[in-house]
């Protein structure tokens, strides 16, 4: 458990990240952050900036998905046999996948999406399937 904790805190500071980078970005092309209209300053960016933006919203959701997944593991109680190594597999996707954003490598970003998504979706079939039996 100790490592998808773990993981759930290293997720948390993901966007935040792209925060950091999307607002380089910001200042880059448009010379300074609109503290006053971030969000529509934000829809102006383009390239790297923009993707940058993506991958926070993208970084976000994905943060809602893992912590639904791993709160179903803690309320049915379960010792679930690959709990660490579901953790790490979305971890490391999701750190890929915010750099092939960045990177505007879009078919590996997918791939990396998909294989960070799976892992939650196992975490909720385990659960399920106990349950189910039961």
């Amino acid at each position: 458990m100790k490592i998808a904790i773990i993981v759930l805190f290293c997720l948390c500071a993901i966007p935040y990240i792209f925060a950091v980078i999307s607002h380089y970005y910001r200042k880059k092309q448009f010379g300074q952050f609109d503290n006053q209209y971030p969000r529509e300053q934000a829809a102006q960016l383009n390239g790297v900036g923009a993707r940058a933006v993506a991958a926070q919203q993208n970084s976000w959701e994905a943060l809602a998905v893992y912590s639904a997944a791993l709160l179903a593991v803690v309320a049915s109680g379960l010792d679930i046999k690959y709990l660490a190594e579901a953790a790490i597999i979305v971890l490391i996707g999701r750190i890929l996948h915010g750099i092939l954003y960045l990177a505007n490598l879009d078919k590996l970003r997918s791939l990396t999406f998909v294989i960070a998504i799976a892992p939650c979706f196992y975490l909720f079939y385990v659960v399920i399937a106990v349950f189910s039996v039961g």
